[in-house]
């Protein structure tokens, strides 16, 4: 039967973060292999660094003994700690021997701590206690020797080792990991070659993180940190143009096979970009630079738009950007306009996800959590609520911590960039894969489907469908894959 701790699922992440992000494996636990120091000794030697948890009536405390148990002399450099309500208190103490502190030869009452487990009693001066805040019940033993100790009875201790969650093995797993994703989107294709970029739209309240999460992507596959598109905290926001990015690889300058389509901030009430202007977006009549105007949506007739938008203009996936720490303070009017423009998308046909940005910061989350970042418990409350209030899919909400501090890019971090960024992918392939044929704007050289000779026929009585171009050259929407896709054309003869 396996030996389990007693320690709750979020005491243990609290007490893993305290001490820099490790990872926790039970050596020894009282109740099962004995209340023995020498145990204790025999189970911990040589096993690295390790976290002493003891339980007594009405405190939960222990002991962080920084290095491995060597020799019965050694000195190890040791931190006291206690839970508290909404915080571990720490005391540091100093270097013990372990023969010492576990009193394998005999209890010396002048020390800080003492932990006599055949006695299942520990001994802490009165100003340790203090700084603990611990809530001692003290026993009625006769034989305290000096009035600032006080011995605490115990019922269980347990002796976790700690290993760094980021060591050397999981190190290189992460490499291949990144290796294996970055190649995967170089090497992607959108669905059946419809359109050569994906189009990515990212919205989001203001200071969520949508012009940082472009710069993160950007840096991933440049090899650096970048800061192209302005970032602020500004509550009016600093991306007030409609911005459409395209990445090229680091390697071989190619473009990416996506873009990314930076908005305006929403905002409440009248604040942010108009409704009518994010339709126009998702439907492609909108061109990179366009300048928002809350007041008043674009006309035809504009610069920047587009009157006969192909597929290719159009957006293929819709990311809704949240911050983390606050997505569960948005308000009535901001979750009203997200549902509306939710409905929108619908319409459309447009698949659509959520990001949540600056998981880093989130209470009891460290670096070594990344790896598997969507089974931790801080993790999954947001995800619950995002699914709850919002009504998105729980697969369909991704977290990612983006880079706005750094100078180094970190292979950790990009991990959860680059998921997050397939999976927008996929799901731009989705809408792909629903559209039905005569939205496609996919049609096949006119020569290839016609059944009689078409050498004679004028070219204006040859028709795209739908873009109901009658040209021969590069403005058909499909003349970049006529020889890839296999459709019907729409013939008119004119008589």
């Amino acid at each position: 039967m396996a030996v389990t701790t007693c320690l709750t699922e979020m005491q243990q992440k609290k007490l893993q973060s305290c001490f820099g992000g490790k990872r926790f494996t039970l050596l020894y636990k009282a109740s099962v292999h004995d209340f023995s120091g020498y145990n204790v000794y025999k189970r911990c030697n040589n096993q690295g660094p390790t976290v002493m948890v003891i339980y007594s009536a009405h405190d939960i405390f222990g002991a962080y003994i920084k290095d491995s148990y060597q020799e019965y002399g050694d000195k190890i450099p040791i931190v006291l700690f206690a839970f508290q309500k909404n915080e571990i208190s720490e005391c540091e103490i100093g270097a013990y021997s372990p023969s010492t502190f576990l009193c394998l030869y005999k209890e010396d009452n002048c020390l800080e701590f003492l932990l006599n487990l055949d006695g299942k009693k520990v001994t802490m001066t009165l100003d340790t206690i203090k700084k603990l805040q611990l809530k001692v019940q003290v026993s009625n033993e006769g034989h305290q020797k000096h009035e600032k100790d006080k011995i605490i009875s115990i019922k269980e201790c347990e002796v976790f080792r700690c290993e760094d969650l980021l060591d050397k093995r999981n190190m290189e797993e992460i490499t291949q990991l990144h290796k294996s994703l970055l190649f995967d989107i170089k090497s992607y294709r959108p669905y059946r070659d419809l359109v050569h970029q994906i189009r990515i739209l990212l919205l989001g309240p203001t200071g969520a993180g949508k012009s940082s999460f472009f710069n993160s992507v950007k840096s991933v596959f440049r090899g650096h940190v970048t800061h192209q598109a302005l970032v602020g905290s500004d509550a009016a926001g600093v991306s007030d143009k409609y911005r459409v990015y395209s990445i090229k690889d680091a390697g071989h300058n190619n473009s990416l096979p996506f873009i990314l389509c930076d908005s305006m901030g929403l905002g409440e009430e009248d604040k942010g970009p108009c409704m009518d202007d994010i339709v126009y977006i998702l439907k492609g009549h909108i061109s990179d630079r366009y300048q928002f105007n809350s007041m008043k949506a674009i006309t035809p007739g504009h610069s920047n738009y587009i009157e006969n938008p192909l597929l290719k203009d159009r957006i293929h996936c819709a990311v809704f950007v949240f911050n983390i720490n606050s997505v569960e303070h948005l308000s009535y009017e901001m979750m009203a306009k997200i549902k509306k423009i939710r409905r929108e998308l619908i319409k459309c046909g447009i698949i659509h996800v959520v990001l949540l940005t600056h998981v880093d910061s989130l209470d009891l989350i460290t670096k070594g959590d990344f790896i598997d970042i969507y089974r931790c418990t801080p993790v999954k409350f947001k995800l619950e609520m995002v699914h709850r209030e919002l009504g998105f899919a729980l697969s369909d909400i991704l977290v990612v911590s983006n880079y706005t501090s750094e100078w180094e890019l970190e292979p950790v971090k990009d991990l959860l960039i680059l998921s997050a960024l397939r999976q927008m992918l996929w799901a731009a392939d989705d809408f792909l894969e629903d559209l039905p044929p005569e939205k496609t704007g996919s049609c096949i050289w006119w020569y290839r489907h016609l059944k009689v000779s078409a050498l004679w026929l004028p070219p204006a009585w040859i028709y795209c469908s739908p873009c109901f171009s009658n040209s021969l050259d590069n403005t058909c929407c499909t003349s970049s894959i006529k020889d890839q896709i296999e459709v019907s054309i729409y013939t008119k003869i004119l008589f």
